[in-house]
């Protein structure tokens, strides 16, 4: 084991894998900013939280990922893996036969987006999800960590789709702690998703029991107060720019978990689809570190937050400061809030560029 520079979480100095991601993996149909309902045809982009985090950890900034997920044998599963693979991530799945009729599924998110006053609109079809049946005892974690992993990562998303995955999320964050590994919960909740699956109080505690053995947190106000059970201050944010309502809560998470050695998150003010203000910010050490304020032309905003893990993971992964990490995480979810789909088209070389305060001067 050695210990970062710069940083206080410790990284095994042997390690395959960089970072393994638990997630489900789906398919997004995207019409662009045709709503669905005059819809003609779609583009189809490949996604899921967890998988995102480790696909733009390969792509862009050059880590060596996995990916433990449901695969389902049939086409749709077929393309989904051949993305998987082209964005170099190593996979890890547990495989589930079509009956050609009504699944197993690869979960399907639909999701337009939107222009100007108009809003995106996402709908999912998750009917007899593969993901969704994963369940403890389904991956063979000692073999996984056998070559050495750095960094496991998992969801809200992924623990919600039923009670198996919430304590297969257990099971992983246990045994990553037991091989060594740092471990981050990107808490993401969804209310609907959990209403399906046992309802806000049972949403605390699998999360509670999963987050035991958690170290960096990703999530705002609503994802600590929802997800954790944790009441929010008085004194109400005048912005959604305005870092204080976080920090006011870091006390009464840590105080809750005192093992959690890091809380991150976005922040994110809509004036309109196209046109956001960005910025985030990190707690770390008992100290906070926040990022500039950018204003974001906007041409496709999903998948902006898991760009932000991914660059802020990566400073940490790599001993820069939890200030430079968390302007690497603003800088990349930034860019990533610039090209269709889910996953990054940007190159390292544009993060740092865009975190040391570039701009969009053309580049000759």
């Amino acid at each position: 084991m050695s210990e970062s520079k710069g940083n206080s979480l410790t990284f095994r100095k042997d390690a395959e894998l960089d970072l393994l991601s638990l997630g489900a993996l789906v398919h997004r149909l995207d019409p662009g900013i045709i709503p669905f309902r005059k819809a003609t045809q779609c583009a189809i982009h490949v996604s899921g939280g967890e998988f995102n985090v480790a696909a733009n950890l390969s792509d862009c900034f050059g880590l060596r990922t996995g990916i433990a997920s449901a695969m389902v044998d049939y086409p749709l599963g077929d393309l989904i893996a051949e993305r998987v693979r082209a964005m170099g991530v190593k996979p890890f799945y547990k495989h589930f036969p079509h009956n050609g009729v009504n699944g197993p599924n690869m979960a399907a998110v639909y999701s337009d987006r939107g222009f100007g006053v108009r809003a995106p609109v996402v709908f999912y079809n998750r009917a007899n999800e593969a993901a969704a049946q994963l369940k403890p005892g389904d991956f063979d974690w000692k073999a996984i960590f056998a070559g050495g992993v750095k960094w496991v990562h998992s969801g809200g998303i992924f623990a919600a789709l039923s009670p198996t995955t919430s304590e297969l999320a257990v099971e992983a964050m246990r045994e990553a702690k037991a091989a060594g590994a740092v471990t981050s919960f990107d808490l993401n909740f969804r209310e609907k998703l959990w209403k399906i699956s046992g309802g806000n109080k049972h949403a605390v505690d699998v999360i509670g029991r999963i987050v035991e053995n958690v170290d960096v947190l990703v999530g705002n106000e609503e994802d600590l107060q929802k997800g954790l059970g944790i009441a929010g201050p008085e004194v109400a944010s005048k912005s959604k720019l305005d870092p204080r309502v976080f920090v006011e809560m870091i006390d009464r998470v840590v105080q809750k978990h005192p093992h959690v050695k890091v809380v991150a998150t976005t922040l994110r003010e809509v004036h309109s689809t196209n046109r956001h203000s960005w910025s985030a910010v990190a707690w770390m050490n008992g100290k906070t570190y926040t990022a500039p304020t950018a204003e974001l032309d906007v041409y496709d905003r999903v998948g902006g937050g898991d760009g932000f893990a991914a660059g802020f993971f990566y400073g940490l992964l790599t001993g820069e400061t939890p200030d430079v990490a968390t302007k690497l995480g603003w800088a990349h979810g930034a860019l990533l809030t610039t090209f269709p789909g889910d996953t990054t088209m940007a190159t390292l070389e544009q993060v740092r560029a865009f975190a040391q305060g570039g701009s969009a001067r053309i580049q000759r």
